[in-house]
């Protein structure tokens, strides 16, 4: 599979008034093609199954380049597998594109991509860590929603506990961050990981929800 093979592909599958809708609606400044989300998905698994690895990462590179809204979901969705054998260039692709990110849509679709290898390899962590610090609103927001894994296991072992405390620890700093992405990615983070340890969200809150918008601390307390 090509790039200008996949762009045709997923140019056949778009819908004109879709298109001019989801512009007005995401208003990132870039072309798209009115291709809902499912249909890129299922396109993106086919060509998954026809490549290697080397041959996804750079499919995906050439996707993400062309600047179109659902080209890059598309190379996020090439990426998107649990099981990844040498997958450090997936990795390293993935967090190439943070710094690019300049909305939600997107960002999550490669959260989800770049959470699964941050699961196969927790010491890229670190890296992770660095985004927190970010100008860039997005990618402070992207150390949120890629270790969106660690609120969701039941029986975390002793690394995942150190993992969970780590990512707590960035939110207790961003949490008087004012744009609203930011206590929106908090609070999911909180209410997510409540289902599982709601005595340790429930002391996040009192020791760290002070500075927090109201919204935030609701959203983050809606299963407690």
């Amino acid at each position: 599979m090509t790039p200008e093979a996949a762009l045709s592909a997923l140019t056949a599958a778009g819908d004109p008034v879709r298109a001019e809708q989801a512009a007005a609606y995401h208003k990132s400044p870039r072309r798209y093609l009115g291709v809902p989300v499912p249909v890129i998905t299922a396109l993106a698994q086919g060509w998954r199954e026809d490549l290697d690895v080397p041959g996804r990462v750079a499919l995906a590179q050439a996707l993400w380049q062309s600047d179109v809204h659902e080209a890059r979901v598309a190379a996020a969705k090439l990426l998107t597998q649990a099981r990844i054998r040498d997958d450090g260039p997936v990795w390293g692709l993935i967090a190439s594109w943070v710094p690019d990110f300049d909305g939600w849509a997107i960002a999550d679709h490669a959260c989800d991509a770049g959470g699964r290898r941050l699961v196969a390899d927790p010491s890229r962590i670190d890296q992770v860590e660095d985004w927190t610090r970010s100008e860039n609103m997005w990618t402070r927001r992207a150390a949120l929603v890629m270790t969106l894994p660690w609120t969701k296991q039941n029986h975390p072992t002793e690394q995942d506990l150190a993992i969970r405390e780590r990512v707590l620890g960035w939110a207790s700093v961003m949490v008087s961050d004012p744009e609203w992405f930011i206590q929106k990615a908090i609070a999911s983070w909180l209410r997510d990981l409540s289902k599982h340890d709601p005595a340790r969200v429930s002391a996040w809150l009192r020791d760290h929800g002070g500075p927090s918008k109201p919204f935030t601390r609701k959203e983050a307390a809606k299963y407690l």
